[in-house]
């Protein structure tokens, strides 16, 4: 593909970041020579050691955070301030305790232009939007329950719902799924997937879990402990739509094996660095 006919919708260019002026001066850098293009559409996975930078790295896609040098387009737009057509969810869901959970699920629209001025005229549609989105990933009947009568797992379900209500055309996820047991973590697996595949929003997925990243990316990218880039790149070429039935497979197993390496030899190397 030519980066004419298709321009890039995520596009990092030598990003460079120091957390303020005095690491600027010591060439002290959280992230360091990113160089990431992403197709529309696209959806990667960032592994690496803790401390490595995949949150700075979030922090600076969405506009969180200004490159100390290089240049960010998102959507063919240089990126000068938080991001409007983007979605987030973390590991901790943090859904309000005191509104139900379609209400949590609204909470963007509350805030967010275009919706915020027309959310008090438009709340019928808005709402009628937030329990389909819920009736999808399995939470029909718990529309009007408070955060505190749900599993960890429905919760987690909620605050994908919510990060995805306003229809951003980017999801970003740090560890949405790290403190979710085996089976739940699975089922948001599919959960995401089907999602995904439905909407073809671009995702951003921060995970340690490599099993994670190969059955949900199209591409996975590996990042050196601190200061962070990118070392690896790998192309998941499974085929989708994948069931889960395909992480038994050798062949989903050679890949995941092969990520284990290229991090366990970064962490080596880091190790010899730090003697």
């Amino acid at each position: 593909m030519s980066d004419a006919a298709t321009p890039w919708f995520v596009d990092f260019s030598d990003v460079w970041l120091a957390y303020n002026e005095e690491l600027l001066q010591k060439n002290q850098f959280a992230v360091e020579a990113i160089d990431l293009k992403v197709r529309k559409g696209e959806f990667i996975a960032i592994v690496g050691p803790s401390g490595c930078g995949k949150s700075t790295f979030m922090k600076l896609a969405t506009g969180l955070k200004m490159p100390s040098m290089g240049k960010i387009l998102i959507d063919g737009q240089p990126v000068t301030g938080p991001l409007k057509i983007s979605g987030m969810a973390f590991q901790a869901p943090s859904l309000l305790p005191w509104r139900t959970t379609v209400d949590n699920v609204l909470l963007p629209l509350e805030i967010v232009e275009p919706y915020r001025s027309n959310f008090k005229q438009k709340r019928k549609e808005y709402e009628e939007r937030a329990r389909k989105l819920l009736q999808k990933v399995g939470l029909a009947g718990y529309e009007d329950k408070f955060p505190w009568q749900l599993s960890g797992g429905m919760q987690q379900r909620a605050s994908i719902c919510r990060a995805l209500i306003h229809e951003p055309k980017m999801l970003l996820l740090d560890e949405p799924f790290g403190a979710l047991d085996a089976f739940t973590r699975e089922e948001l697996w599919c959960i995401l997937r089907d999602l995904w595949t439905e909407q073809q929003f671009n995702v951003i997925l921060v995970t340690h879990d490599l099993r994670e990243s190969v059955f949900l990316a199209d591409t996975v990218y590996v990042m050196t402990k601190s200061p962070g880039r990118f070392e690896v790149r790998r192309e998941i070429d499974l085929p989708r739509p994948r069931d889960l039935e395909i992480t038994y497979t050798p062949e989903f197993t050679d890949i995941v094996h092969d990520l284990r390496g290229h991090i366990g030899a970064l962490r080596k190397a880091g190790a010899t660095i730090n003697q």
